[in-house]
């Protein structure tokens, strides 16, 4: 990781290593990343799971990945955040039980727990917070993560070009603090970070 200009422990590093191997083992079965970033799987996937890290406060212990599929961003914040208590959501059986298998291999001092089920069906897991990378518009991921969240969480939502577009779109039914910080991965890309946010219509009442 030091060649991406992360500086990580000898043990996470390690363990992200065995991430990247048992993904690229699985990846020969399943469609777990896009095949054209597999040759830059450190900078495309690694590092642009890890630039969260820093985003998230000291004292916050619960987080919740939504549509976790390769374990981008939860397995790698899981590895970077040995604090946090990780529970990771995949509708995918197939790609849920790659995410069992890299954390088993990783040796997780915090072994995160995996939920098998569509995100607005399974059961409520309120956490401090929510992450979730290149998996829906911005007003659904809200919708997704409220009951997820606690009455404190942030979100941090990967978001690529015309991320403002969305913001502008979600916030016909969103009253929504946040923060837009650039990617280190992608010029065009943020990591918005949310902070407590509710409907519009209890704004309007």
């Amino acid at each position: 990781m030091l060649q991406l200009g992360i500086d990580v422990s000898r043990e996470t590093g390690d363990r992200l290593e065995t991430l990247v191997s048992t993904l690229e083992r699985w990846q020969k079965a399943i469609n777990l990343v896009s095949r054209t970033t597999l040759g830059d799987v450190w900078r495309r996937h690694v590092l642009d799971s890890a630039q969260l890290k820093p985003l998230i406060p000291a004292e916050m212990k619960t987080l919740v990945d939504l549509g976790s599929g390769a374990g981008f961003p939860g397995l790698v914040v899981a590895a970077l955040r040995p604090d946090l208590e990780v529970t990771l959501i995949e509708s995918d059986a197939r790609k849920a039980a790659f995410l069992g298998e890299a954390a088993r291999r990783m040796t997780l001092e915090k072994p995160p727990k995996i939920v098998i089920g569509r995100i607005e069906a399974v059961a409520s897991t309120p956490a401090d917070v929510i992450t979730a990378r290149a998996l829906a518009p911005l007003g659904q991921l809200l919708a997704w993560a409220d009951r997820h969240r606690t009455d404190t969480a942030i979100c941090l939502f990967h978001k690529g070009k015309g991320w403002q577009a969305e913001v502008t779109e979600a916030m016909k039914d969103w009253d929504i603090p946040l923060q837009a910080f650039n990617s280190v991965t992608d010029l065009d890309a943020v990591i918005l970070r949310i902070g407590p946010y509710r409907t519009t219509a209890l704004r309007d009442r």
